[in-house]
């Protein structure tokens, strides 16, 4: 039986990098069904909305999507697509792993961990946000839920002892915001001990970025609140060469939505310079989570050959003399070796 995705290809490079993406599950045999719908710029031009009512029919419908860069308009009136989608479906757990491939440019080697943000709650709610005193003073509510957390620390738990790992990290400012940071790490300290073959280990968020760059080794699984997610995704992504190589799942009970983290880059669009490898390794972990392993771990190691040997065949950012199609083109050779 075949497994029905919606796909959206996005903005800017997003097309590029997609069309390369899908080639390589084709060649894989996945034996997937695509549904194509609009989101981001294309979807406010055809239908006058960043997000149509038959996209989000299409997500639900499948209940996965694999999804390219999106463009939220600057400006009032328009929200984060992103953060929309997450909302919509309930999409808790944003999964970032961050893992070393060969040359790139990073400062370290043989980095491989994940970050497990919340994704629905925290210092993203927009509940609470206000101007007063005729502007001078901005007020941000910051709210965590016992069940939010504990999925969320829940989820990051699982998430280790079904692959193998050994070691999970809260990340937390509950010695200043006592009570929505201590809630969190209450609740993490809960969850712990229902896990007592999985390292736990409590770790403030600054000591965890100066820990990070100083000696990033030593972190396996880390699990977090939605703002301080958000920030040690990013430079996690940074220890192993960037964005380029950084795909995120944004996962609930009934939903997933697999993505490239990085942006649109409408100043390279159409010239085939994208690197498809966050897209890609998005695409890995969408066929992890379908149970399809194997062909995952194929990706992994087919982007990791290709870095190796094939420098003529990889774009440019990553210091190749290839471009998007011939990246793709080696994958897929790879893949049918």
């Amino acid at each position: 039986m075949s497994q029905s995705i919606a796909v959206i290809k996005g903005d800017g490079i997003g097309p590029e990098i997609m069309d390369a993406t899908l080639r390589v599950l084709d060649a894989l045999k996945c034996g997937f069904d695509y549904e194509f719908v609009d989101a981001g710029l294309a979807a406010l031009e055809n239908h006058g909305t960043l997000i149509p009512q038959e996209s989000l029919d299409a997500i639900e419908k499948h209940g996965i999507a694999l999804k390219g860069p999106l463009t939220t308009p600057i400006g009032k009136g328009f929200s984060s697509i992103n953060v929309q989608l997450r909302r919509h479906f309930d999409l808790y757990a944003n999964v970032r792993p961050a893992i070393s491939f060969p040359g790139t440019r990073s400062r370290f080697e043989g980095i491989d961990m994940i970050t497990v943000r919340e994704n629905t709650e925290g210092a993203y709610l927009s509940d609470g946000q206000e101007m007063i005193d005729d502007g001078n003073t901005g007020i941000s509510v910051i709210k965590v839920t016992r069940k939010g957390s504990e999925r969320i620390v829940r989820y990051a738990f699982e998430l280790a002892k079904s692959n193998g790992r050994k070691k999970v990290t809260a990340v937390h400012k509950a010695n200043i915001i006592k009570t929505s940071s201590g809630l969190f790490l209450d609740v993490a300290r809960e969850v712990a001990q229902e896990y007592p073959e999985i390292e736990f280990q409590e770790m403030i968020v600054d000591n965890a970025c100066m820990q990070l760059v100083m000696n990033p080794h030593q972190f396996d699984v880390v699990v977090t609140t939605n703002l301080f997610g958000d920030i040690l995704s990013d430079l996690c992504a940074g220890l192993v060469g960037g964005l380029g190589l950084a795909p995120g799942a944004n996962i609930g009970e009934k939903a997933a939505i697999f993505e490239a983290v990085h942006g649109s880059a409408p100043d390279i669009a159409g010239k085939k310079l994208a690197n498809p490898c966050a897209l890609l390794l998005a695409a890995a972990q969408m066929l992890d989570h379908l149970g399809m392993t194997e062909k995952g771990e194929t990706i992994r190691r087919g982007i990791r050959s290709v870095l190796e040997t094939r420098r003529d065949m990889v774009t440019p950012d990553m210091g190749g003399t290839g471009n998007t199609d011939t990246f793709a083109q080696a994958l897929v050779e790879y893949v049918q070796a």
